[in-house]
């Protein structure tokens, strides 16, 4: 069952991706209006009217900043028992045929664990991420953060590798498998600020009440900067918000979340 959801998914998500899907509209309804078929007006005005929306509005923030601000980072902590990172912040494909590790656009995720590693010496750092494409190759996200760790000086019995997790509700239920936390344990989570709920609720229903420590946030609060990105950037913010809401929606709906929004 769970390899059919994960395939579902992915497909549904190829094409229901707010940019792709907003491109076919325009074009079927460009193709309708050239045969004068006057329906076609209607596909072409929400296809373009998306495109124009996050070029002239604060769209992309407007949606994004909910999730980003949802979960505060706390002050600090003298103690703290391990750190769980979320993967989805290395290319795995692309490390393989270029040999060196390869991080996207979420690679703080991989920075700050080692922050936090020199920190907090007593804590176990635990990266949980396996193959999260349809397409797989050799190596896992674990493989990739192993070898990127390993050549910034993190490594030895204390850094954990789960590598079988394949999206988010996995990776909080393989992570308390492998982690076996104790009661009254303090383990930080670390994610991008925007996926932040979604992964609370997820570790929350595994039975693992963590605490949030965001990071790779794209917004700021009070407008500032809104319209600095380029507008391919904010294409890119404002259907990864989406997928977010759409994410937390089917979580619900499957029983993988505490709450449709979990809160602090």
């Amino acid at each position: 069952m769970e390899d059919f959801l994960f395939l579902v998914s992915k497909v549904f998500w190829l094409f229901a991706r707010p940019n792709t899907f907003a491109l076919l509209l325009a074009v079927v309804g460009a193709i309708a209006v050239m045969a004068r078929r006057r329906w076609g007006r209607v596909p072409l005005a929400l296809g373009l009217g998306w495109f124009v929306a996050v070029l002239l509005t604060p769209l992309p923030a407007w949606i994004t900043l909910p999730l980003e601000d949802r979960f505060p980072r706390p002050a600090g902590f003298e103690r703290v028992d391990g750190v769980v990172i979320l993967g989805g912040a290395v290319e795995q494909l692309l490390t393989e045929r270029r040999g060196i590790p390869a991080l996207n656009g979420a690679a703080e995720r991989m920075t700050e664990a080692v922050a936090l590693a020199r920190r907090h010496p007593e804590a176990r750092i635990l990266f949980t991420g396996g193959q999260g494409t349809v397409i797989t190759g050799q190596e896992t996200e674990a493989d990739v953060a192993r070898g990127l760790w390993a050549s910034m000086g993190l490594e030895g019995e204390r850094v954990i590798f789960e590598s079988q997790s394949r999206n988010t509700w996995e990776n909080a239920v393989l992570a308390h498998r492998v982690a076996g936390p104790k009661p009254g344990e303090r383990w930080l989570l670390v994610t991008s600020a925007s996926h932040m709920p979604r992964s609370v609720g997820c570790f929350r229903r595994a039975g693992w009440e963590v605490t949030p420590w965001p990071v790779n946030y794209s917004t700021s609060p009070g407008g500032q900067g809104w319209f600095d990105p380029p507008f391919s950037f904010r294409l890119g913010q404002a259907e990864w918000a989406v997928r977010e809401y759409v994410g937390l929606i089917a979580y619900r709906l499957l029983g993988r979340t505490s709450a449709l929004f979990p809160a602090p």
